[in-house]
């Protein structure tokens, strides 16, 4: 080791690490994989107390998996500070508005209120500042100059 040079870290193979995301986006990436495992956990419901014939039990729980391994590798990336996976997930969080509002009208508010505040604070930590900067590579930018 020579004194005086300065040293990168180092991701695999010898190049740069990857500018690593901010805590806000492992927040969010924490509640997706919540939300990823909560899907699995419903597929199984649905496998075991669906009252349908085989078909509806295979449909039903087969959705339910692909949703909950969607979110679960969408966390997963999110983890590991790819920012692609960044978009898709403020997506999701979009898309489970309507089982919210379902929720709160049929007079779940337990479920309902909780799964607000996960979807809403999960959204909002998405598209803050620090997210925006990071998925933009802005952050990367201002430290080379």
């Amino acid at each position: 080791m020579t004194s005086g040079s300065s040293q990168q870290p180092s991701g695999e193979a010898g190049r740069p690490a990857r500018n690593a995301p901010p805590v806000q986006v492992r927040a969010a990436a924490a509640v997706v994989a919540l939300e990823g495992l909560v899907g699995l956990g419903a597929a199984v419901v649905f496998w075991v107390a669906s009252e349908g014939g085989l078909g509806d039990r295979i449909g039903e729980s087969s959705y339910f998996v692909l949703l909950g391994a969607a979110l679960l590798l969408l966390a997963v990336l999110l983890w590991r500070g790819r920012a692609g996976a960044r978009t898709p997930s403020i997506v999701a969080q979009l898309l489970l508005v309507p089982f919210v509002y379902s929720q709160l009208a049929e007079g779940r508010l337990v479920i309902g209120v909780v799964a607000l505040l996960l979807v809403v604070g999960t959204f909002l930590l998405l598209v803050g500042e620090p997210a925006r900067r990071w998925s933009l590579g802005a952050d990367e930018r201002s430290r080379s100059e």
